[in-house]
């Protein structure tokens, strides 16, 4: 009768392993964990399958000890193993792998049947120590701990000097064994884990690692597969290499500077497209994407003018396509808006719009958005904060949108009763908006509302914009890069006053620079916002 064949693992009902359950061919499954064989319905029955022999007394197959010649593990490094090999002739059909417990007995051994690569188990191998664990006393500088027998069998072959064990059933073992021999592993000064270098390879090599101490383990970077190719094609030196070099573990996303090495003046790729302001610049360097970038004041005070002239600017100064969800206002609105700067009038009012022929009109259609590269969001009714999101990864993503306009924050989050307070409902929302700027890479312009100050003066009459005055939460202020706030005084009886915005940094992660970047002053002809020298100079010596 041919045995059976492993097929897959998972979780072992009786001990809550969540991988030693090893799954055959023939329906039954046996737990390298606890010991125990399940037949097809799961129900525990007692091992008398003469395939896996329970007791030391118990005969297991024996063969001899042998050079493993297509491995390169040379007779002594097989015979310092207790590993013996099978033969049909001179052909080596199976490896026997014998394994012992603390007190040096013989109780299990796995058989390798070399042709189909099959593996399986005769007596306890669940209660034995690590392969190799019963050739070296616990304790010194090094132990290497490996994946497989072989490559066990092949570091010692080529360092010739520390101890060397395997764990017993690979990846999917490893924790587990580990933790199980934990007090013999730890008694050595560190221990160096050369698992494979496929990814169940490196993330059983991370696991294993962090139930150690800081600094114990050390993790081997293998160039080749695993030890035993070094082996095969003679590149002792290059492993030795390797092994030397290996790598304290420190866990995902700690790096030690030193490591960078020339990578560190690699600049990571983003586009930056100047301000249309000059003074702007001088503060913040310009707008790049992988930046999330907040505009926020009262109400009335020439955000809409902003983003109009923004949109228009990064299509004349990039080649890169551009995304719209304006929540206030349908795509015609946003088409006109974006007409108005080429046209230098504002044709967003209809009044104003009559004022022109048709060909005027489809001349600056054809230069701005006719380009193609304007994406706007149509919508209608309320909507999700999720379905927002997901219309904002499909314009980076799959339409290739660099720069988006989200206008504005205060209205997604009024439309938003899944936590019924604004505050974590802002927290919630600008968290997402944040991770979504980084996994896309995108820059993402947001506007946002202001809270009424307290007190007699508020925004419309000219009043000092600060963080804390932002609407909601302070995760506006946290995860934004910059935030820009326009002060304008609607109310003040000189009309250059009256239609000047003083431009005031808040926030500006990249440079640091805070205070009055500039005067943007809005003419109600053309509906254009110009940059003029500080008109409130014996006020504001900013500038």
């Amino acid at each position: 009768m041919s045995e059976a064949k492993c097929v897959s693992k998972g979780p072992c009902p009786n001990c809550n392993s969540s991988d030693a359950n090893a799954l055959y061919d023939d329906g039954h499954s046996y737990c390298f964990s606890c010991d125990t064989r399940f037949d097809n319905d799961s129900k525990v029955i007692p091992m008398t399958n003469p395939k896996v022999l329970k007791t030391p007394e118990l005969k297991f197959r024996h063969g001899e000890v042998s050079a493993i010649e297509d491995r390169s593990i040379n007779r002594e490094t097989a015979k310092a193993f207790n590993v013996e090999v099978i033969k049909s002739g001179s052909t080596i059909t199976h490896h026997i792998y014998k394994y012992f417990d603390k007190d040096g007995n013989h109780i299990a051994n796995k058989v390798r049947e070399v042709q189909d690569k099959r593996f399986w188990s005769e007596g306890n191998v669940g209660s034995s120590l690590l392969f190799g664990e019963n050739m070296f006393p616990s304790g010194g500088k090094y132990i290497t701990v490996c994946e497989g027998e072989i490559d066990a069998m092949s570091v010692y072959q080529m360092n010739g000097k520390y101890p060397t064990v395997s764990v017993k059933n690979g990846a999917a073992s490893a924790l587990e064994n580990c933790k199980k021999s934990f007090e013999y592993l730890n008694k050595f000064e560190t221990v160096v884990l050369c698992f494979d270098s496929d990814d169940p390879g490196r993330k059983a090599a991370q696991s294993v690692a962090r139930i150690f101490e800081p600094n114990k383990c050390k993790i081997v970077t293998l160039d080749l597969k695993d030890p035993n190719e070094y082996m095969k094609v003679g590149k002792r030196e290059q492993f030795m290499t390797e092994w030397w070099n290996a790598k304290p573990y420190t866990p995902a996303g700690i790096i030690n500077l030193a490591d960078l090495g020339d990578s560190l003046y690699e600049e990571e790729y983003c586009e930056t497209c100047l301000y249309p302001w000059p003074k702007m610049n001088d503060k913040t360097y310009g707008i790049r994407t992988g930046e999330l970038v907040c505009f926020t004041s009262g109400a009335g005070m020439g955000k809409s003018s902003i983003i109009r002239e923004l949109m228009h600017h990064i299509m004349n100064n990039t080649e890169d396509n551009i995304g719209v969800l304006c929540m206030e206002e349908n795509t015609k609105n946003t088409a006109f808006n974006i007409m108005s700067v080429e046209a230098n009038a504002r044709l967003y009012i209809r009044e104003v719009r009559d004022q022109y022929t048709n060909e005027q009109l489809r001349e600056w259609q054809g230069k701005t958005v006719d380009s193609g590269r304007f994406f706007a969001f149509d919508h209608f009714g309320s909507i999700s904060n999720d379905e927002i999101l997901d219309r904002v990864r499909y314009m980076a993503k799959a339409l290739d949108c660099k720069w988006v306009f989200l206008d504005h924050l205060s209205i997604l989050v009024s439309g938003n009763e899944e936590f019924g307070d604004e505050r974590k409902s802002i927290d919630v929302l600008m968290t997402k908006l944040r991770s979504l700027v980084e996994e896309t890479g995108i820059a993402l312009l947001l506007v946002s509302h202001l809270r009424r100050p307290s007190g007699d003066r508020g925004h419309e009459d000219g009043k000092e914009v600060s963080l804390s005055h932002l609407r909601g939460s302070a995760s506006i202020a946290h995860l934004s890069d910059s935030v820009i706030a326009l002060e304008r005084n609607q109310q003040a009886d000189d009309d250059t006053e009256a239609n000047t915005t003083t431009i005031r940094i808040l926030k500006n992660r990249y440079t640091g620079e805070t205070g009055v970047a500039c005067h943007l002053f809005y003419d109600k002809e053309t509906g254009r916002m110009s940059q003029i020298d500080n008109p409130f100079m014996e006020n504001d010596d900013a500038i």
